[in-house]
């Protein structure tokens, strides 16, 4: 089931995002090996975004690893919500292991959706065959996109990396349906835009880090009334 939900939007927007990979990797002189291994390793857009433009510029290996792992720690909330719904105290603690390093967005956010109605023991090979199933795909993708780099303008080349954002953002609109989710997208998606102008350089963090603090003391405020 995991592997038929991914062979559709999710996997298509994942490899449009590679194929601009594969393409910034060759205008940056990346070797293809490299390429592939970064989409097969680091498993994440941004992450692997990062590395290319410290590559390019230069810096020393120890503060690209260092600047790629930054990177990830966005994926521990994420983590940590995730596998006390797929894990399976019946079955061995080894699969969440790897399950974890298949995690990205989009198999957060749908196996978030899915498995809350599927049997706890069918829950984690759900997410391993959906997010096995878009690790596998972008594989090729970015490949092609390193060998069709000459083919791909500019402005699509930026738009193919731009569509897992759009495409997650959607997915997270479509899932808010609490008071508190709808909450935490409003206010930052206001503080993003508004602490972009202050600073750019930590716009994202600080975004995310003020809207969800507001959304959070909101709903603290609304369930006092409602008290």
């Amino acid at each position: 089931m995991g592997m038929r939900d991914a062979l559709g939007a999710p996997a298509a927007v994942l490899a449009a995002g590679m194929l601009g990979f594969g393409a910034l990797a060759f205008e940056s002189g990346l070797n293809l090996v490299l390429a592939v291994a970064c989409t097969a390793g680091i498993w994440a857009l941004p992450g692997q975004i990062v590395l290319i433009e410290m590559h390019a510029a230069g810096a020393p290996g120890p503060l690209t690893v260092l600047a790629v792992m930054l990177t990830g720690v966005r994926f521990l909330p994420m983590s940590i919500s995730l596998m006390p719904v797929i894990r399976d105290p019946k079955k061995p603690r080894a699969p969440m292991y790897a399950a974890a390093q298949l995690l990205a967005m989009t198999s957060w956010a749908w196996t978030m959706r899915r498995c809350m109605d599927m049997p706890r023991e069918a829950r984690l090979s759900y997410f391993i065959g959906f997010a096995g199933t878009c690790w596998a795909i972008c594989l090729p993708a970015t490949l092609m996109g390193y060998y069709l780099a000459g083919s791909f303008p500019p402005l699509m080349r930026l738009g193919f990396l731009f569509l897992n954002p759009v495409y997650f953002v959607v997915l997270l609109i479509g899932e808010a349906r609490t008071r508190l989710a709808a909450s935490a997208l409003v206010c930052g998606a206001i503080a993003g835009p508004l602490l972009y102008l202050v600073n750019p350089q930590w716009s994202v963090v600080s975004g995310g880090l003020v809207g969800g603090t507001a959304a959070y003391l909101i709903q603290r405020q609304l369930g006092r009334r409602d008290a």
